[in-house]
């Protein structure tokens, strides 16, 4: 959907202990929005944004090199997936102007760009990208013609096929994703995926566990609206996992921020933590039960599998991303922002 727009945090362990540590800001090499996130590892990251921007580092975070996709310009890359510091999958999305949906794969670092795939049906728009392995991704976007428009690749990204519009669930009137942080679909084990919606009437969890052959609509207990839903979902196992989201329209507002699963998205709980304040824009997981929520206004972590947050000091992020576990995560948002988290 369509919307724009250091630092000493603690957050309380189970068992009563403290686990204290700090976001550490680094110099990503750019001043544009960044959306798409991933740490390959604790010394390889990828990161993307606004203005067919990109940005790479090979040696957990010291030095950045950034730079464009040619022909890239009118894009907005809200979504990614790195094999390596070699190789990674951008896909963009047009914010405005003619609309467009692109992929772009890259097997040198960036050096040069090749485009997979390209879209500019007047309806178009990408929120969201995942993959389960090296070769066999999903995209998805805004509903056309009463779906959501999906397409599969299953060489990495080099070709792209559509699913089926006959096996997707009917979207609601204006449901649609929010193309906010880059987590607004997950994928876990080799074939489950789930995507989160709002704009409708209600908000719901998309469910597949065969990489999109069959799907479900799951409705959940949090209301909907132009600007309100979920934004963001994120999983620990095929059973346990998070999904945040809110009014992006009302930031401060606590409101239908938070929902828990345990049974893999056939039900959820709604939750409220007062360590969770405002919409949240994107959650990742990070180890454990360990989750880190972000949005423009702060950052919250939890260790108990959602039930309670701690509010982490320090900027707001518009996405997150955690390799290795705790060892190994960055948030990023406005302005080339990139912070490193480092537990101590």
């Amino acid at each position: 959907m369509r919307w724009s727009c250091a630092l000493a945090l603690a957050g309380t362990l189970l068992g009563g202990s403290r686990l204290h540590a700090q976001w550490h800001v680094q110099a990503s090499g750019t001043q544009a929005e960044i959306r798409a996130l991933q740490a390959v590892s604790d010394k390889v990251v990828w990161a993307a944004g606004r203005g067919g921007m990109f940005t790479r580092t090979a040696d957990g975070g010291t030095t950045w090199k950034a730079d464009s996709v040619p022909g890239a310009s009118n894009l907005f890359f809200i979504a990614l997936h790195a094999s390596d510091a070699s190789r990674a999958v951008l896909l963009g999305t047009a914010f405005g102007g003619t609309p467009a949906a692109r992929v772009y794969v890259t097997t040198d670092s960036g050096k040069t760009w090749k485009q997979t795939y390209a879209n500019d049906h007047p309806k178009v728009f990408f929120d969201g990208m995942a993959f389960w392995d090296e070769r066999h991704g999903i995209a998805f976007g805004d509903q056309i013609d009463g779906k959501l428009p999906m397409i599969v690749t299953e060489d990495g990204g080099f070709t792209w096929q559509a699913i089926a519009p006959e096996v997707l669930p009917t979207a609601l009137g204006n449901e649609s994703a929010f193309a906010a942080s880059g987590t607004n679909i997950t994928v876990s084990g080799s074939g489950d995926v789930w995507i989160v919606t709002g704009g409708g009437a209600r908000a719901r969890v998309y469910h597949s566990s065969n990489r999109g052959k069959t799907w479900h609509a799951q409705n959940t207990p949090i209301s909907a609206g132009a600007s309100k839903g979920l934004f963001g979902i994120a999983f620990r196992d095929l059973l346990r996992g998070v999904a945040v989201g809110g009014d992006f329209a009302k930031a401060d507002d606590s409101a239908d921020n938070l929902l828990l699963t345990t049974d893999g998205g056939r039900t959820w709980m709604q939750v409220g933590h007062p360590g969770l304040q405002g919409s949240q824009w994107g959650v990742a997981h990070a180890d454990g039960g360990i989750y880190v929520a972000v949005s423009p206004q702060g950052s919250s972590i939890t260790y108990d599998d959602g039930k309670t947050w701690a509010r982490l000091d320090g900027p707001g992020f518009n996405t997150a991303t955690f390799a290795r576990s705790l060892k190994a995560g960055w948030a990023a948002g406005a302005k080339g922002t990139i912070a490193r988290f480092a537990p101590k």
